[in-house]
């Protein structure tokens, strides 16, 4: 297994069900690259993708992890809604990715919201547990912001489903630890036998313990919005 909450089973799923354009993963906040959404896929299915990351400590493992594979390309950058299209323009993500996948413990709403160009076909991101449906609820934007280890950062799931069906996208499912949520673009739902859910239906509360041992992050706070 090389995702961190059992993501490699539910896109494999979902691949199955819909099959591939271009076999083409885009993973933001991959750290070191050794536990993502995309390993598997890189490593031991052939695909192409490009890998982004910020930290420099994660980045030069990251480097020596995939430096040696010729369709993967690797990007230190910290990624901003201003910058991110400018990114994949740069690296040549083409505008119908297979896989999107979006991690960055902050402003991965406002990023995602930014990506209008783009339209994969099954984008996966993270969601804030923190903040069950129906809470609408979204961190204010920053460009600056580095997470701190607790509740505040990215969005609740009520909210991401809703910027979601803005862009054309049906909310599938969550993982059982209350990290991910997986959307499929709506005009392929036809050959997807997973049906498309309420934020009620997907979530899942935190299934994971912080430092102190204790389930999910402990308390945060900042400027928010609810959206």
């Amino acid at each position: 297994m090389s995702s961190q909450n059992g993501e490699d089973g539910i896109v494999a799923a979902l691949l199955d069900a819909v099959g591939t354009t271009n076999s083409f993963v885009v993973e933001f906040g991959v750290e070191d690259g050794s536990e993502c959404n995309s390993a598997r896929l890189l490593r031991e299915c052939g695909w192409s993708g490009l890998l982004i990351e910020g930290d420099d400590r994660h980045f030069e493992k990251l480097v020596h992890l995939y430096g040696a594979s010729p369709q993967v390309r690797v990007a230190h950058r910290f990624i901003t809604a201003e910058n991110i299209a400018q990114i994949l323009t740069e690296y040549g993500a083409p505008h119908d990715m297979d896989l999107l996948s979006i991690d960055l413990d902050g402003n991965d709403y406002w990023v995602w919201k930014a990506l209008d160009a783009y339209h994969p076909k099954i984008v996966i991101i993270e969601y804030n547990a923190a903040h069950p449906p129906p809470e609408l609820w979204v961190m204010a934007y920053d460009p600056r912001h580095v997470w701190r280890g607790d509740t505040y950062f990215g969005a609740s799931l009520a909210s991401l489903a809703a910027l979601g069906r803005s862009r054309g996208y049906a909310l599938l499912a969550t993982d059982t630890n209350g990290v991910n949520a997986f959307f499929l673009r709506r005009d392929l739902l036809d050959r997807c036998p997973y049906p498309e859910r309420t934020a009620e239906e997907a979530y899942h509360p935190p299934g994971y313990h912080n430092a102190s041992g204790a389930l999910g992050h402990p308390p945060g706070d900042g400027p928010f919005v609810r959206i």
